[in-house]
């Protein structure tokens, strides 16, 4: 199989999941316990937490001069086994977990992660971290060395173990020219929903597609979205439908189609528009602009190619958003824009599609809580 270093002479874009097989097999991508089921996605990798994690005080990034493994030495002041039944990560409280992978990455091939869409419906915020890195989520051209999760969960305390996995990474090779790879523009867009349609209306484009949140109850049986409770017990993350929505959510009934989010409350809501990403391409939520209004919005920022796409090619699936007032109440209204894709290239089109793989839980989804509570 070619090299992955090579693609960059050819190609650019996001590396499809036999892409990165082959730098897994090559060393590129090394492994401290082989692959599980599932842990290559059509565009991206799962990552899996290690046998250890720390508590530290706060958050941090190491910088260019030092490595993670540094900071913690002075800076974790408690130290958990995750191995067996695992540990509980108590809610409001930082955690760093060395992972199971790390890297030797060719000069062309970089990365960038993101939660995985049920760690965000769960509210737990994590990062990827890097030696020598002054960003979050990113990972450096040519890296070559360990990576760590930084976990944080915001409205339920979690049990996780040697495995579980939270955060999922990308790999990209740089394009050669704007033919090949990288994002895509408004016009490009326009020209490409004209005949593969990106969304089930009218395509709205603001640098990438903008998404409007759906506050009609009508559209998902009376209520319109979730805000998680206080206080709740703790949800084990590799337990799959395990748990009653009621003990850990409150339904939000339509209010003439606005919502008032309280500051520090967490809602899962949905968007008007159905999705269907195209197999040759991926998309990601944009990070939110805050003069359009006091809130976080998608902490899981990641679509693979064919998320959504119905039997008939056709959008099928909205955006499950999870939403975060900042320091004041603010109102959102129905139809209000909430959000927007950046979409880009893939490197190649993925031999299985989201949805394709037998564990894809989010396909041709609605207002949907995570996999971890039991349906209605």
């Amino acid at each position: 199989m070619e090299p992955v270093n090579a693609l960059a002479a050819k190609c650019g874009g996001v590396l499809s999941s036999r892409q990165i097989q082959a730098m897994a097999d090559a060393g590129q991508i090394r492994l401290a316990a082989p692959l599980a089921h599932g842990q290559i996605q059509p565009a991206s990798l799962d990552l899996r937490l290690g046998p250890k994690a720390y508590r530290v005080r706060a958050s941090f990034l190491p910088g260019k001069r030092r490595s993670v493994d540094e900071l913690l030495s002075a800076l974790k002041y408690d130290e958990m086994s995750l191995e067996g039944d695992g540990a509980v990560l108590e809610r409001g409280c930082f955690y760093v977990v060395p992972l199971l992978e790390s890297l030797a990455l060719g000069a062309a091939v970089l990365g960038a992660a993101n939660p995985k869409s049920s760690t965000g419906r769960l509210d737990i915020f994590t990062r990827l971290i890097t030696d020598r890195g002054d960003r979050f989520d990113e990972v450096a051209p040519g890296y070559h060395g360990p990576l760590y999760a930084e976990v944080s969960p915001r409205s339920f305390s979690v049990r996780v173990r040697t495995g579980t996995r939270l955060n999922q990474l990308r790999f990209r090779v740089h394009a050669q020219s704007e033919s090949q790879g990288g994002t895509l523009g408004d016009a490009a867009l326009a020209e490409l929903h004209r005949t593969s349609p990106l969304v089930d209306g009218p395509l709205n484009l603001r640098d990438g597609v903008v998404l409007r949140v759906a506050l009609d109850a009508d559209a998902f049986g009376g209520i319109i979205g979730y805000r998680a409770q206080k206080h709740t017990d703790v949800i084990d993350v590799d337990r799959i439908g395990s748990y009653r929505i009621d003990d850990y959510w409150d339904r939000l009934p339509s209010r003439d189609g606005r919502l008032i989010l309280d500051p520090g409350d967490f809602y899962i809501l949905a968007s008007q528009e159905r999705l269907a990403i195209p197999p040759d391409l991926a998309a990601e939520m944009a990070p939110m602009d805050a003069a359009i209004g006091e809130f976080r919005v998608h902490y899981a920022g990641f679509f693979d190619p064919g998320f959504g796409a119905g039997p008939d090619g056709q959008p099928g699936a909205r955006a499950v958003l999870e939403v975060r007032s900042r320091e004041v109440p603010f109102i959102l209204e129905d139809g209000q824009f909430i959000g927007r894709l950046v979409y880009e290239r893939m490197a190649e089109t993925p031999k299985a599609l989201y949805g394709q793989s037998g564990v894809s839980n989010y396909q041709g989804q609605g207002l949907k809580l995570s996999k971890h509570f039991m349906a209605d």
